[in-house]
């Protein structure tokens, strides 16, 4: 009878220790199923990373470019100030030398003026000899 309690014993022990070793399985299992969140995690993690990566390479571009359209504005402006500096130049040679024509002409006119007085004022005087 004793034997048989015993073999009773050790098979409720064995069965025990099934049981245990099954709960370590399904711990075991668990463990790992966590690991492959926590890897799941990880990954998003990297994603995100990755995306805001692009982004700030993105935003690098975006400013890069408007950096380089306001610089190529920049230059077209004073391009266009040059420009129309030396038009302006040019302009103001032109009426300078204009003006240099209409100082000569006046001066002309200015002496064939005085040789007209001239003329006159000998005219005059030669008559005034005749007539004393």
């Amino acid at each position: 009878m004793k034997d048989e309690e015993g073999g009773e014993e050790k098979e409720k022990e064995k069965e025990k220790e099934k049981e245990k070793e099954k709960e370590k399985e399904k711990e075991k299992e668990k463990e790992k199923e966590k690991e492959k969140e926590k890897e799941k995690e990880k990954e998003k993690e990297k994603e995100k990373e990755k995306e805001k990566e692009k982004e700030k390479e993105k935003e690098k571009e975006k400013k890069e470019k408007e950096e380089k359209e306001e610089k190529e504005r920049e230059e077209k402006e004073k391009e266009e100030i040059e420009k129309q500096k030396k038009v302006k130049r040019e302009a103001e040679k032109k009426k300078e030398k204009g003006k240099g024509k209409l100082e000569e002409i006046v001066k002309e006119e200015r002496k064939s003026e005085e040789k007209e007085e001239e003329k006159k004022s000998a005219e005059k005087a030669e008559e005034e000899e005749e007539g004393t």
